[in-house]
């Protein structure tokens, strides 16, 4: 491969990409938009969860307990209910999460030893009404413990101490930006290629190329080293507005996150070509582009813990290669790991990188 004919192809490409009015506004707008938007959507923190209370005792405790879940930033009391069946209404009507139920004579029977209340979750939404649940249970503990420091009451709830380990504050982002910067090298070193190689094919244009004594792999490097480059932006963009915007910054350090960055460019590159070979339209290559990026989004560990899947879906998600990139950027963001540490993850993507780029010269053809 001669790198003058490498220089002059390159040169073609990035003229091409500056002409196109779709991809530089993809470039520039894309990583801009999930960085800055995404973070603020894309969180399962629950707040403000709605909680209806049946006050069948009426006393000073049960206010109290009343008043001190709506003080909470976590929880907001919605209605003070007569009866239960007043309760399952807010419930039906989609105004409460959690139902309190504190039985009758409550305060009265709490001095002669401990007496059960019934919390009950909303499962419509599974992840709010069982955190709700859990906030209005700590809540009430908490108050009982103190109004039985106050009337003389033996204390005989245990002591806990939660100390929270690489995100002290729990904030749902420090966990999302850095996989939101895989969404983007996704986006940007698989999709795009896919798309700028098919549409060579719909305008003719690869058939004049394929006549010339252009290798293979200059054509394909040609159509890929862009894309690597703008890749590297992206993340560097990523990482600047996570840290102008949120105040996170990598725990550890930066030279492991582009490294990780550069084998998985390879690795989506490497499939997007290949999903180009074998695509005859830009439509086919987008449905099938589509479906990939629908099961890294979902069985990548992106917004679900890989541990919460069934079993036999944590044994298919080896096979997805988001999965090690992600578990590299947090680990890299928030427990400052190193590439030592993270030796099986870089050994899988490059493996991946390997395969794919493998794939992607054998299905590549310059005759018809």
């Amino acid at each position: 491969m001669k790198i003058r004919i490498l220089k002059a192809l390159l040169r073609k490409e990035v003229k091409l990409m500056k002409r196109n009015p779709l991809i530089p506004k993809i470039i520039v707008g894309m990583p801009l938009m999930v960085m800055l938007v995404l973070p603020l959507v894309a969180n399962l923190e629950v707040k403000n969860a709605g909680v209806t209370i049946v006050d069948n005792d009426r006393s000073q405790l049960s206010r109290r307990i009343a008043a001190d879940i709506d003080a909470s930033d976590y929880l907001s009391v919605k209605e003070i209910a007569c009866t239960h069946d007043e309760a399952m209404k807010s419930i039906e009507d989609g105004k409460a999460d959690v139902i309190l139920t504190i039985p009758s004579h409550y305060s009265r029977d709490l001095a002669q030893g401990n007496v059960d209340i019934d919390i009950e979750a909303n499962g419509v939404n599974a992840t709010k009404g069982m955190l709700g649940a859990q906030y209005v249970s700590q809540s009430v503990m908490g108050t009982l413990k103190q109004w039985r420091s106050e009337n003389g009451m033996s204390v005989d709830l245990p002591e806990t101490s939660v100390i929270n380990l690489y995100n002290p504050t729990l904030n749902f982002r420090n966990y999302m930006i850095p996989a939101l910067i895989v969404v983007l090298l996704i986006i940007i070193c698989g999709f795009l290629p896919a798309l700028n190689l098919v549409s060579e094919k719909e305008s003719g244009t690869i058939e004049a190329m394929n006549v010339t004594p252009v290798s293979r792999l200059a054509f394909v490097l040609s159509k890929l080293i862009p894309f690597w480059v703008v890749g590297m932006i992206v993340v560097t963009v990523g990482m600047t507005v996570g840290w102008l915007v949120y105040g996170l910054t990598p725990a550890g350090n930066i030279g492991a996150i582009y490294l990780a960055a550069i084998l998985f460019s390879l690795a989506l590159s490497g499939l997007g070509v290949t999903i180009a070979n074998k695509s005859a339209t830009m439509l086919q290559s987008i449905f099938v582009m589509f479906a990939f990026i629908m099961i890294f989004q979902l069985m990548s560990g992106l917004f679900t813990p890989i541990r919460s899947m069934p079993e036999w879906a944590q044994y298919i998600t080896y096979a997805i290669p988001p999965r090690y990139f992600i578990e590299i950027m947090r680990s890299v963001y928030l427990k400052g790991a190193g590439i030592i540490d993270l030796w099986p993850q870089y050994a899988a993507i490059a493996a991946f990188a390997l395969f794919f780029s493998a794939l992607a010269a054998a299905t590549y053809s310059k005759r018809n």
